[in-house]
């Protein structure tokens, strides 16, 4: 199926260019079947090369594809809509936007005409297919949602939510990337501090945190289980931890997603 259309992605920035990655990664889409536009086209040369179609012309790009993803930031979205709108047409296209801020009905009213649009929220991860993608559809049928799962799947995990819970899953899921980065970035500081060369420290962080994640997604347990197996009555295990929560490492993170979802709200403002 997924060799049977061709996809533009409008805004080809760091979310855009993470999207072809993964899909072309996924090995269902060659790189001529995908479109990245961005006005400062000279910067897509890379992808060029690669054999992506890349353009600064949006129209064009709509004009020549069956999937739309617009992938621009908040405050462009309004006249990028605008824009596309004429070109759009119900019966042929599906528009997905990974726009942060902007609801369903908001695009819908910016593009002046009903059409089969879904929300999504990866992040970055997608690039190496594995993001966690939140996606929200509106009617009349269930064919955008199912086009933002089929694509969405590839590059990872996707999961069905309410819209209004979008904010919420932009902040944990696709801010909170950088969130877990930190920590592991945090954890290697560590290893160098205590005598780990900062090579081997970051590996060992990186695959600490790797074999953490496992342990949650394959076994399906809760965190606080799987603490409970390595932390041993007077440890050195419970000692670190209790040093962090005494120094707010989990206020830090529930304030900085709660942070996130704040702004994140204030991104967009409609005319």
């Amino acid at each position: 199926m997924t060799e049977e259309f061709r996809i533009a992605i409008l805004g080809a920035g760091n979310i855009g260019t993470s999207i072809a990655k993964g899909l072309v990664q996924s090995g269902h889409f060659s790189p001529g079947r995908i479109t990245l536009t961005r006005r400062r086209v000279h910067l897509l040369e890379d992808f060029k090369a690669q054999g992506f179609d890349v353009s600064n012309d949006n129209i064009a790009a709509v004009n020549a594809s069956d999937v739309v993803i617009v992938s621009v930031e908040p405050q462009l979205v309004d006249g990028v809509l605008e824009q596309i709108a004429p070109a759009l047409d119900f019966d042929r296209h599906i528009l997905i936007s990974v726009v942060t801020g902007i609801s369903l009905h908001q695009i819908e009213a910016k593009l002046g005409k009903p059409m089969r649009i879904a929300r999504a929220m990866p992040n970055t991860a997608i690039a190496v297919r594995e993001s966690m993608t939140c996606i929200a559809s509106n009617g009349p049928d269930d064919k955008a949602l199912e086009m933002a799962k089929l694509l969405f799947n590839d590059v990872g995990k996707t999961l069905r939510i309410r819209e209004e819970d979008m904010l919420a899953a932009t902040a944990l899921g696709a801010c909170g990337i950088a969130y877990f980065l930190r920590a592991i970035r945090a954890a290697s500081q560590g290893g160098i501090e205590v005598g780990l060369s900062a090579k081997n420290s970051l590996a060992m962080a990186v695959q600490t945190a790797k074999g953490a994640a496992c342990l949650l997604s394959v076994g399906g347990t809760h965190p606080e289980s799987e603490i409970d197996k390595v932390t041993t009555p007077n440890g050195c295990t419970i000692s670190g931890l209790n040093c962090m929560e005494h120094e707010g490492f989990s206020s830090a993170m529930i304030r900085g997603i709660t942070v996130s979802a704040e702004k994140a709200a204030r991104l967009y403002r409609k005319e």
